[in-house]
C-alpha cells in the first residue's frame, strides 16, 4: 500500500436497549453515523490531525476514543507501526444513538483494514469496546456490535463476550426523534432501581423472547406486542419531555413499538414498512413542533451491513 493512502471508514448510528433488551440488545442504523481515515505515518505514535463535524472533541490520541481504540489494537500486534487518524463526525453528540460507539466502530475496522485485516469482525468488537470504555467507563457493546456487525445483535454475556448476531429477519424502518436537550448518560443510569419485582421481571423476560421469535419467525404482531419495557422505560422517560406524548403518536401512525434509544434523548419507533416509518415520523415531530425544543429526525431502514470501507484514497486527493 502506498505511504500516503487512507482508509476511509463509515460507522453508522445504533438504536441500544430496545425496548425490552436492556444493555443486551441493539440495531444498526443507516445514517446518521462517522467516518475515520487512517493511513501509516513514518513516524511510530498514533496523531489525529482531524477532528471534524462538532466541537470540543479532543485530537489527543490518548483521549480521543480513535485513538485509544487504535493503540489497544498496536499493542497487541506488538507492532510500533505509527498511524495517522482523522475523525469526520455526521452525527450528534449525548444522543443516544451511540456517537461514541460509531467513531470506535469505524476506528476498529479502518485500522483494521489498514494492517492487512488481522482481527476478524467479531474480534474487532473488543477492540471498538475499548472506546466505550473510554467515553463512558464501561465497555459495553451493545453500540459497537451492531455497528460493526450490522442489523440485529444480542450481546448475551460478557464473561466472556459472547455476541450473537441476528441480522435483519424481516423489513423494519426506523424513526427517531432526537430532542436537542442535554440528557447525560450517568444521571440517566444514576435514576435506575438496583432490584426489580418479580413480576416485572417475568413479563419483561417474556417481552424480550417474544422479540426473539417474533424476528426470526417474521411475525410483525409479536414483535409489537413484545416491544414494551416494564422496568426501565417509566423512569427514564420522566427526563424526556413529552415522551409520553411522542409514544402515542407513533403508536397511533402504525409503529410497531416506540421507545428511548440507548440513555436518551433520542426516542425512537420500528415500523414495517417505510410509508409507515414516514407517517411516525411525522407524527412524532408534531408533537415537538411548539414546544420550543429544536428536533432532529432520522428515518432509516435496519441495515444488514453496519461499518463500511467508503474509499481508498491518496493523501492528495483527501
Amino acid at each position: 500500500m502506498n505511504q500516503n493512502e487512507f482508509i476511509k471508514a463509515y460507522a453508522p448510528a445504533t438504536v441500544a436497549n430496545v425496548c425490552c433488551g436492556f444493555d443486551v440488545l441493539g440495531f444498526a442504523l443507516d445514517q446518521p453515523g462517522d467516518e475515520v481515515w487512517a493511513r501509516l505515518a513514518d513516524k511510530p505514535g498514533i496523531t489525529i490531525t482531524a477532528v471534524t463535524g462538532v466541537d470540543g472533541l479532543t485530537a489527543d490520541p490518548k483521549e480521543n476514543v480513535i485513538g485509544v481504540v487504535a493503540q489497544k489494537m498496536l499493542d497487541d500486534l506488538q507492532l510500533e507501526q505509527g498511524l495517522e487518524l482523522q475523525l469526520h463526525k455526521g452525527m450528534p453528540v449525548g444522543s443516544g444513538l451511540g456517537s461514541s460507539a460509531a467513531s470506535s466502530a469505524a476506528a476498529a475496522f479502518a485500522v483494521n483494514e489498514l494492517l492487512g485485516k488481522p482481527f476478524t469482525t467479531q474480534e474487532l468488537v473488543l477492540y471498538a469496546m475499548e472506546g466505550e470504555r473510554k467515553a463512558s467507563g464501561s465497555a459495553h457493546a451493545d453500540n459497537v456490535a451492531p455497528a460493526l456487525l450490522g442489523g440485529f445483535v444480542l450481546v448475551r454475556d460478557y464473561a466472556p463476550l459472547d455476541v450473537v448476531p441476528l441480522g435483519v429477519p424481516v423489513d423494519m424502518f426506523c424513526s427517531v426523534l432526537y430532542p436537542q436537550i442535554e440528557l447525560k448518560t450517568s444521571l440517566s443510569r444514576s435514576i435506575l432501581k438496583q432490584e426489580i419485582p418479580l413480576k416485572k421481571g417475568i413479563r419483561q423476560w417474556g417481552n424480550l423472547a417474544g422479540l426473539m421469535v417474533g424476528l426470526l419467525k417474521k411475525d410483525y404482531g409479536l414483535i409489537g406486542r413484545s416491544l414494551h419495557d416494564e422496568i426501565f422505560e417509566p423512569e427514564r422517560s420522566i427526563l424526556i419531555p413529552l415522551f409520553k406524548q411522542v409514544k402515542e403518536a407513533a403508536l397511533a401512525a402504525g409503529a410497531l413499538g416506540c421507545g428511548i434509544s440507548g440513555s436518551g434523548p433520542s426516542i425512537f419507533a420500528l415500523s414495517a414498512t417505510r410509508e409507515t416509518a414516514q407517517a411516525v415520523s411525522a407524527a412524532m415531530e408534531k408533537v415537538y413542533a411548539h414546544s420550543g425544543i429544536e428536533t432532529k429526525s432520522y428515518l432509516s431502514p435496519v441495515p444488514k451491513e453496519g461499518v463500511r470501507l467508503i474509499a481508498q484514497t491518496t493523501l492528495a486527493s483527501a
